[in-house]
């Protein structure tokens, strides 16, 4: 017989009911596991990418596919905001000049009359916001390279930085493995200033107010000395631009283009990222590359890969994330219980495990020479950019599936301990990449040039280290680590989020990590912690938070509809810090029985994924279908063992 906790206020959600609830989650998400044991879902972003993918079509004067034309202006057309009447970064996002003016000039390159309601409308949002002149960096690029707006709108990036070494205070090396793969072929782009093709020669004049304008930036703490410093470099730049000895820049162009080579990963594209694999054709295309070319063909074909074809609409994705999606359904599974979801988990590990990098050294090899590759990527295949995250997730999966070869998470310990920042700390892809001056430059109006530790990915590492058995008692690396999590609680006992949104997000991954080194749930740092998770709930028993979270004026939580996914994470937090038999974990858990759909698992339209805070989100499409599963068959698994600690690190 199962036996269930004696709680305050009486759950509306039955013992019965709890267990449908869990065996109808469980059922469907196993319906979605692939042959090969494998799970991936859709990752969304915003009008950009789908836009971008339009305009490099045209841009490569490739033939007009009308009716994938067709498909992505519709989906374009019903994201567009019914408010403001432009494209946000996010469900419901505030109007953005630069999604903006991508999605306009994507339609009107489709076939879209400027002067049909939805572009009148756009257009006037834009010209309010100061016009193209207003957008951000890349979309600058962007028009630059269609000869629709100047180059000298654009920072001067010249391709010698790649030669460069790596003490000199801008390098590659110093960027965060996104920037890198983005930037480089840009380098050679910049260079070479290409036209593109554009065969109907579409541009977006109508766009421009032919008024200045100071293009703003998202940087969270500019340095008034820094940018003065290099908004001068940039000027002298441009008037050196031409100058540079040709010899020089035939090397610089020529070490681009290698590193580019190296990196190419097959269709997976470089960097596995859209901006980096679609600038990497475009740098093909340049350098005279044929599109029979096989490294210009892979690359183009790597692309193609991120298209998401539904009935009547097409979109691209900006990756992939199979193994991230794959990691958490096993933990999913693996909570659930029962035969055939554990052996489900086990054939999603069976999956990941030669998926795992052991021979590659990646960039992350510069700050950490000799150290044994280790890692899982995010995509199917990213060698040269594992990522601790990914890897602390799937090492945790594998540990509590018992494993029979432990191999794989010797190795990923070995490389997640070696990737420890100074600060205690990690970051996602590299180590100790705080080089914070470098967001100054004016090239990173996007704020995200940097990858530096973050309590979100932290607490991942810490929370794998101690569901191992590492204490910080007996652990100096780990005693760093926590002193680094409690160093960096907000003052309302939060945890910013940079994966995830956002405080929920992180206040969620560090009562983890806390829970699983053993620190008591009365500790100031955890009762604080699940102090705001109770403080935040919403009336309704759930919890959101949204996107704005990220705003630089940032005051303190904003409520937001309740969503899935962050229910399931505040759950799982609350949880961790012992508060299975609060009236908030009852409540939550009734929200998430009551919001399920009647095909077993939750739908949700809000972006919950960090990509870059304030320039770029993400809808992670499988967050509401494995994350609340998680939530009640923990809730499920603590009241049929009457006990108040969770015995994992996630």
């Amino acid at each position: 017989m199962v036996t269930f906790l004696r709680h305050p206020a009486p759950s509306q959600t039955t013992p019965h009911a709890l267990e449908q609830a869990v065996d109808r989650a469980t059922a469907a998400l196993a319906a979605q596991q692939r042959e090969d044991g494998h799970w991936v879902f859709e990752l969304e972003a915003d009008a950009t990418i789908p836009a971008e993918y339009v305009l490099l079509r045209h841009y490569l004067g490739e033939p007009v596919d009308a009716g994938l034309e067709a498909r992505i202006g519709r989906y374009l057309r019903r994201i567009q905001s019914p408010e403001h009447r432009g494209w946000g970064l996010f469900h419901g996002g505030a109007f953005d000049v630069s999604a903006t003016v991508k999605a306009y000039y994507a339609l009107k390159m489709i076939g879209d009359s400027v002067d049909a309601p939805h572009m009148a409308d756009a257009r006037a949002a834009i010209l309010t916001a100061g016009g193209a002149a207003a957008a951000n960096v890349f979309t600058r690029i962007q028009l630059a390279l269609f000869g629709a707006g100047p180059w000298g709108a654009v920072p001067t990036m010249p391709p010698e930085i790649i030669l460069l070494p790596r003490r000199f205070p801008i390098h590659l090396s110093k960027m965060s493995y996104w920037a890198r793969t983005v930037v480089v072929p840009l380098l050679v782009l910049g260079a070479l200033k290409p036209i593109a093709r554009n065969p109907r020669g579409i541009r977006v004049d109508e766009l421009y107010t032919g008024r200045a304008v100071r293009p703003g930036t998202k940087v969270a703490d500019p340095k008034w000395l820094w940018t003065t410093f290099f908004n001068g470099l940039d000027r002298g730049l441009k008037l050196c631009d031409g100058l540079w000895p040709k010899r020089l820049r035939a090397r610089a162009i020529a070490a681009c283009e290698a590193f580019v080579l190296e990196r190419l990963n097959g269709e997976d594209g470089l960097g596995a990222i859209y901006p980096a694999m679609a600038n990497s054709v475009m740098m093909f295309d340049a350098l005279g590359y044929a599109e029979d070319h096989p490294a210009r063909k892979i690359a183009r074909t790597s692309v193609e890969k991120l298209l998401v074809h539904r009935e009547d609409e097409t979109y691209c994705q900006p990756c992939v994330s199979p193994v991230w999606d794959t990691a958490l359904a096993a933990h999913a599974m693996l909570e659930a219980g029962g035969e055939d979801a554990e052996a489900r988990a086990g054939r999603a590990l069976d999956w990941l495990t030669p998926l795992q990098v052991l021979d590659v050294e990646g960039d992350w090899i510069g700050e950490r020479p000799g150290l044994r590759p280790g890692g899982w990527a995010f995509q199917y295949n990213n060698a040269h950019y594992p990522d601790l995250d990914d890897t602390a997730v799937v090492a945790m999966a594998m540990d509590r599936a018992h494993v029979a070869d432990r191999m794989p998470i010797d190795r990923a310990v070995e490389w997640t301990v070696g990737m420890q920042s100074r600060n205690g700390g990690w970051g996602a892809f590299d180590a100790d990449n705080s080089h914070d001056y470098l967001n100054n430059l004016p090239f990173a109006d996007h704020g995200a040039l940097l990858d530096p530790p973050t309590v979100d990915v932290s607490a991942r590492c810490v929370s794998l280290l101690a569901q191992l058995g590492e204490t910080p008692e007996t652990s100096p690396r780990m005693a760093r680590a926590l002193a680094y999590l409690e160093k960096e609680q907000e003052a309302d006992g939060s945890w910013f989020g940079r994966w995830g949104v956002n405080y929920v997000y992180g206040t969620w991954s560090a009562l983890c990590a806390l829970n699983a080194v053993g620190l008591p749930f009365d500790h100031p740092v955890v009762a604080r912690g699940a102090g705001w998770l109770k403080r935040v709930q919403n009336p309704d028993g759930g919890w959101g938070e949204d996107c704005e979270s990220y705003a630089l004026d940032y005051a303190g939580y904003t409520p937001a509809p309740s969503t899935a996914s962050q229910t399931a994470w505040a759950l799982l937090g609350l949880m961790a810090a012992g508060e299975t038999q609060s009236e908030s974990v009852e409540r939550g858990i009734d929200w998430l029985i009551a919001h399920q759909d009647p095909d077993g698992l939750w739908g949700q339209e809000y972006y919950t994924g960090g990509g870059f805070p304030r320039v770029f989100y993400l809808r992670y499409h499988g967050y509401p279908k494995y994350f609340p599963l998680w939530a009640i068959a923990r809730y499920r698994n603590l009241q049929r063992s009457n006990s108040t600690r969770v015995g994992y690190g996630m």
